[in-house]
């Protein structure tokens, strides 16, 4: 089996790392089966629940994991290397879902949940937390250092950021609602502000996601060089 030396933990591989993966398929499967079964205008409206960017990351999260553990039984070095290509974009993208969602429900729960929504407090960390933890950890203790630059993270989130925007302003022509109700409190330019804010911030968390990858591993290599998200460290 493939390793980065740099690497805590052996990954691909049939013992731990096939066990982490397997507990993870299960938890993001459990959320996704969940939405199956959750009658709510959104399961009609067009996008369905992929209008969240919750489910976006929750759909990118399972695909990780799905790659990494098909790599394990298998010891592709291709599919392995496949899922950190998703787990770079996924990871810092989950952080940001989990830190925006907890910290917004704080101060008023209504801006980002439709009224009459409820979920079970399971379900609710299922989807708002557990993907962020989940992955986080598969960064730290079963992947290689990121090999994206800092330029390059920002790229890609803002990137993702606007083509978010633009789906949602795409179910909003055909629903006539946004899935988040403080998007209805914005103006087009507060959103765009709202959206480049979101990308830098996906960069912020990168590059704490690298500090904290070379404090865990003792790379001092990726402490200092924190303030560059995923540059290559050999």
């Amino acid at each position: 089996m493939a390793r980065h030396h740099l690497q805590r933990l052996a990954s691909p591989s049939r013992s731990t790392s096939l066990v982490v993966h397997l507990i993870g398929i299960a938890s993001l499967s459990k959320s996704f089966l969940f939405l199956f079964g959750w009658d709510t205008p959104l399961s009609q409206a067009h996008g369905w629940y992929f209008q969240f960017l919750t489910i976006i990351g929750l759909a990118l999260s399972l695909g990780a994991f799905v790659l990494a553990a098909v790599a394990d039984v298998t010891g592709s070095v291709a599919l392995f290397q496949l899922k950190n290509m998703i787990a770079v974009v996924a990871t810092p993208l989950e952080v940001l879902i989990s830190a925006l969602y907890w910290g917004i429900c704080a101060i008023d729960r209504g801006l980002v949940v439709q009224p009459g929504f409820h979920l079970a407090l399971d379900v609710d960390l299922g989807m708002h937390l557990a993907p962020a933890v989940l992955l986080t950890l598969d960064l730290i203790l079963l992947s290689p250092p990121w090999t994206i630059s800092a330029y390059g993270m920002m790229s890609l989130s803002t990137a993702i950021a606007f083509a978010y925007w633009y789906w949602v302003e795409v179910c909003f022509e055909k629903n006539g609602w946004y899935p988040y109700p403080m998007f209805e409190m914005l103006t087009t330019a507060q959103r765009a502000l709202l959206f480049t804010f979101s990308a830098g911030l996906v960069t912020v968390f990168a590059s704490m996601l690298k500090w904290v990858y070379g404090a865990v591993n003792g790379i001092d290599q990726a402490r200092r060089e924190a303030h560059k998200p995923a540059k290559k460290i050999e």
